[in-house]
């Protein structure tokens, strides 16, 4: 690893392992299930295991708080999260039954058990945590329309309000516009070096 350790250097031992591990396994797993572009698998800790954990530089999820991972793929960002907060409930829901076969695999070999996974729409479910994640499967408006209901706006433990997280690219103004004061917007320039995070983001929309 080139990357997380540099960015989070109070990792355990046992954390440390995991994320080298996770590499190994998505590795073969992508070769079996196209869940990362062929292209952008020798990129995999930069690209997308280092942006999922960019929200832990926003926010230390204090232990029990539910989170879940909508529109997951194959575990970004719930999975790397899941290892650097152990003592958070993760669950990460996606429409496709393939994808979820992925998150399976990567959560039993890495021994995840605050990691639990569900095909299923966002729609569909009746749950509620205090956290909704993604990253960018659409514009937040409709990301909002779609997984609102999922918010529990009572459980307030992580003195950033509950609501949605969302990592975002590009020119996001017009999105966020309707939301007004509840959207904060935190570009990863300021804690990443890398020019991939030179137009990244991590949006709260707070409930």
């Amino acid at each position: 690893m080139n990357y997380i350790p540099q960015y989070f250097p109070s990792l355990s031992q046992l954390q440390l392992a995991q994320f080298e591990q996770m590499i190994d396994v998505y590795k073969f797993w992508n070769n079996q299930i196209n869940v990362v572009s062929r292209k952008d698998i020798d990129n995999l800790e930069l690209h997308h295991m280092l942006h999922s954990l960019a929200i832990g530089s926003l926010i230390r999820f204090q232990p029990n708080t539910t989170i879940i991972d909508v529109g997951t793929g194959g575990g970004f960002p719930g999975i790397p999260l899941a290892v650097l907060f152990p003592e958070s409930q993760f669950h990460l829901i996606d429409s496709i039954g393939k994808k979820i076969k992925v998150v399976e695999e990567v959560t039993k070999a890495l021994n995840l058990s605050n990691v639990t996974f569900e095909k299923i729409r966002s729609e569909d479910l009746k749950r509620r945590f205090e956290f909704v994640l993604s990253r960018a499967v659409t514009e937040l408006p409709v990301f909002n329309n779609q997984t609102k209901h999922l918010v529990d706006v009572k459980n307030q433990k992580n003195g950033l309000p509950n609501g949605i997280i969302y990592l975002k690219g590009g020119d996001i103004k017009d999105e966020i516009s309707a939301f007004g004061k509840r959207v904060t917007v935190t570009p990863l320039s300021g804690y990443f070096n890398e020019e991939f995070f030179s137009t990244k983001k991590v949006v709260h929309l707070s409930f």
